[in-house]
């Protein structure tokens, strides 16, 4: 005879239909409350929660057994669905509750080091030691089965749109992709190594001169970077790469998935075609290339309005080259004090400013913290600019214009996040096109692509590749969803000679192509198809349709802000063995 019930429903499914009904489940102790005759289990699976009553009408031996239960004991339970007298609308099945007449005790459980509860405010590292126990909390539960959904999703539209679903190689050569590798030594080659990939870019391409035409992969990515928020060492991406198309097809195609992914993972219809906004008008007005369209705080440029004013940190930064440039906060007067400002000032300094000019907007006369170089005629045409009135805020940078970007950029999204203005349940989606095909390194000055070397610039734009290249715009686009970059890509060189020119320009040795991406280089001169492709953030993506602050949220087993996993206690010392055979020695 089997010792496991076979259940017929889930703790979180049963209602009012299902009164009189028999059922079995299976399930964790979520608790257990003696009132003498009366026995109380609340019994926890994946769907949620109900109540099991054991009475005195049970043999005594298993109202016994009931009374031993504790927290996290596994069981499975036969009984009758029931109505329930004092009914509980905090839970999906307060109306109901299931009286026992059978019980089994799958296995005991040691008090938790965690409570299994949604609103348990615990460390986060105890919360990641025991994550196989924060696993059961209704809230994780939720999310995974929501990132299975958008997984499923996915994969069925762009399947229905003629995409083949390709794995591309783990174990890979290093090639340079803006961040760090993990690199894997080799046993039978010592002293050589595999990277794992920052991302399928390369073999995504070699799928296209293979003929693939319309290639999808749900694929595992590592980065060995500084962590936050949004960002993990391993991490999955919805990739994509298409054969002959150009922007606007590529743009089509993903509209309609996000279409699809709102409306049946939120039943949230989105309008299309999206809008769509250069770089350099989402610079100019927002101070960041995934601006937040949620709320207003735009950029204006107050070059000609300061040029012949008083205060010399305006003028010495225009006749440096430099701009002035300020941020209106509507009503922001009143949310935001003297400390206030000042907390600002020394957060916007992380961006490279040097300090921040403010303008209050009072009944009458205008404060400032400029008001000795400015007469109030003066701050009159400055608030001009910003359309500003009684009660509005007004904050200035002055500096060369990545800084002035960077600094407004964050400013307006802090001073809206602390004025309650972002709205998780608002969904503000547009491309950001048209990139920079190049930009300086701040570390030596040279020029780099801002996106990869592999990224087709404007072709009316091909003649300044040797005599601007600075001002040659890249066939790029970026998907952005409430000021997160959700995803990303390009239109691809084709042309082998004009990846040779890119690599040129880049300041990059044949030998140096050859060596560092000689197999696509070889791959190209077998006749490759115009492509164009894009990746998604699958974890940031699920982070933000849920609305949660971290993509450890959503991810079954993260590692913590040290890139550590604290569940194995990874990254950890092997063997001397082990690294014997490798041929590597640890200082």
């Amino acid at each position: 005879m089997s010792n496991i019930y076979k259940r017929t429903h889930m703790c979180g499914e049963l209602r009012a239909t299902d009164i009189d009904r028999e059922v079995v489940l299976n399930g964790w102790v979520a608790k257990r409350r003696n009132l003498g005759g009366l026995i109380f289990v609340d019994l926890r699976d994946k769907t949620g929660i109900v109540q099991v009553t054991f009475d005195d009408k049970v043999p005594e031996e298993l109202f016994k057994l009931a009374d031993s239960l504790r927290s996290e004991y596994v069981i499975g339970v036969k009984g009758v669905v029931k109505e329930r007298a004092a009914k509980n609308d905090q839970l999906d099945t307060g109306d109901i509750e299931v009286f026992a007449t059978d019980m089994i005790v799958y296995s005991e459980s040691d008090t938790p080091p965690i409570y299994i509860k949604d609103d348990d405010n615990v460390d986060d590292n105890l919360r990641l030691k025991y994550r196989y126990l924060d696993l059961r909390k209704q809230h994780m539960q939720r999310n995974l089965s929501f990132r299975h959904k958008l997984v499923k999703v996915t994969r069925d539209y762009f399947d229905e749109n003629g995409f083949t679903e390709v794995e591309t190689p783990v174990l890979i050569k290093s090639t340079p992709e803006g961040a760090r590798d993990y690199i894997v030594p080799s046993r039978v080659y010592p002293g050589e190594f595999y990277a794992l990939p920052q991302s399928p870019q390369l073999f995504k391409q070699l799928l296209m001169v293979g003929g693939t035409d319309r290639y999808m992969q749900i694929a595992k990515c590592f980065r060995d970077e500084d962590l936050r928020a949004d960002r993990q060492p391993e991490f999955t991406q919805v990739d994509l790469e298409m054969s002959f198309v150009d922007q606007d097809a590529v743009l089509e195609i993903q509209e309609g998935y996000l279409k699809r992914v709102f409306k049946e993972c939120l039943d949230v219809d989105i309008e299309t075609p999206l809008q769509r906004m250069t770089w350099d008008e989402a610079m100019e007005r927002f101070g960041s290339d995934k601006p937040d369209l949620r709320f207003g705080f735009e950029l204006k440029k107050l070059n000609d309005t300061v040029k012949d004013c008083n205060f010399k940190v305006f003028t010495d930064c225009l006749a440096n080259g430099g701009d002035v440039r300020g941020i209106c906060v509507d009503g922001g007067s009143k949310c935001f004090s003297r400390k206030d400002i000042d907390k600002l000032t020394e957060m916007t300094k992380h961006y490279g400013a040097k300090g921040l000019v403010w303008i209050r907007m009072n009944e009458g006369e205008i404060g400032s913290s400029v008001n000795k170089f400015f007469s109030q005629e003066e701050l009159q045409e400055i608030a001009k600019v910003f359309d500003a009135k009684t009660g509005d805020l007004i904050f200035i940078v002055s500096d060369r214009a990545k800084v002035t970007y960077d600094s407004l950029g964050f400013l307006r999204r802090e001073c809206a996040k602390r004025m309650g203005l972002l709205n998780d349940k608002e969904y503000k989606l547009l491309w950001v096109v048209d990139f920079p095909m190049f930009e300086l390194s701040e570390e030596d000055g040279s020029i780099k692509a801002m996106h990869h070397p592999f990224t087709c610039p404007k072709l009316d734009q091909l003649d300044l590749l040797d005599t601007d290249p600075l001002k040659v715009k890249a066939d790029a686009y970026d998907i952005v969803l409430n000021g997160v970059e959700l995803g990303g890509g390009s239109v691809r060189i084709h042309d082998k000679n004009l990846q040779a020119k890119m690599f040129e320009v880049l300041g990059l040795t044949p030998e140096e192509c050859d060596e560092k991406f000689g197999f696509l280089i070889e791959a190209f001169k077998y006749g490759a198809p115009p492509h164009a492709g894009l990746a998604y953030g699958l974890d940031r993506f699920v982070m933000l349709l849920l609305g949660e602050p971290s993509i450890r949220e959503v991810i079954a087993f993260p590692k913590n802000q040290n890139a550590q996993c604290l569940v194995s206690g990874a990254p950890a010392p092997v063997e001397e063995l082990q690294l014997d055979e490798l041929g590597i020695g640890v200082k």
